[in-house]
């Protein structure tokens, strides 16, 4: 069997948890998120093996076919990956498949999904501001009649937004796909989620003003709260364009 044949999910499960190298399979992506996967959908699955680990599954790093994709790193690297980066969310949501850590692999999953107390304020605090920014942009160019622009920067600003609420609440952001699967089950402390989505929906369509306006005086009151008042007020009296007017 090489990393070039079909190589079936079901298959090399049983072939890496008969080899002792391995202490942990991990699967990712559409497969992991119940109701999500399609006929489309792959399996991806990440291979843990112990450090330092001598194995012939090294020849499957980089597997790639459109039934299964396959990460073969190290316990260090696994620690490590998207800490900071764009796969914890992924892992945040990942499903153990094999865990010969005693819990260790799901434990690790588990520090992925929570941000420490210090990252998740610098990151509120960096997300809120570009929020704004982009939010202010947004309001000034509607004012002004640049119709595209407005909405352009208010589409830029759902982004900035829902990774600052994720942030507030100490959780990676989901990717576009599974926002609305994650808020269905884990919803946002505060936030009524079908209010939440639906001013997204809108915002990201419109650039409809008076809604962001709204939506921000909602966000300006949870970032005072969180202790980002500094953030805000250093913009100023520009603060009044974004308001309610």
């Amino acid at each position: 069997m090489t990393a070039r044949q079909p190589l079936p999910y079901d298959a090399f499960v049983e072939l890496a948890a008969a080899d002792p190298a391995v202490v942990g399979l991990v699967l990712k992506g559409s497969r992991a998120h119940d109701g999500m996967a399609t006929r489309h959908s792959d399996h991806d699955l990440y291979v843990v093996l112990a450090d330092d680990a001598t194995t012939g599954l090294t020849r499957f790093a980089g597997h790639r076919t459109p039934e299964l994709d396959l990460v073969v790193v190290s316990l260090t690297e696994f620690r490590a990956a998207g800490m900071p980066g764009f796969e914890r969310y992924a892992l945040a949501r990942a499903r153990v498949v094999l865990d010969r850590l005693d819990g260790g692999i799901a434990r690790i999953l588990a520090d992925k999904a929570r941000l420490d107390a210090d990252e998740a304020f610098q990151s509120s605090g960096g997300w809120l501001d570009a929020y704004a920014n982009s939010l202010y942009r947004s309001v000034k160019n509607h004012r002004d009649g640049q119709a595209l622009a407005a909405r352009l920067d208010a589409a830029d600003s759902i982004r900035s937004l829902l990774e600052l609420l994720f942030a507030l609440d100490r959780r990676p952001c989901p990717y576009n796909k599974y926002l609305e699967w994650e808020l269905a089950r884990y919803p946002l402390p505060g936030w009524d989620t079908d209010v939440l989505l639906r001013a997204v929906d809108r915002v990201s369509a419109t650039g409809c003003a008076s809604l962001q306006r709204r939506l921000f005086a909602l966000v300006e009151a949870a970032a005072r709260e969180a202790g980002h008042g500094e953030v805000l007020d250093a913009w100023g009296g520009d603060l009044d364009l974004m308001r309610p007017q």
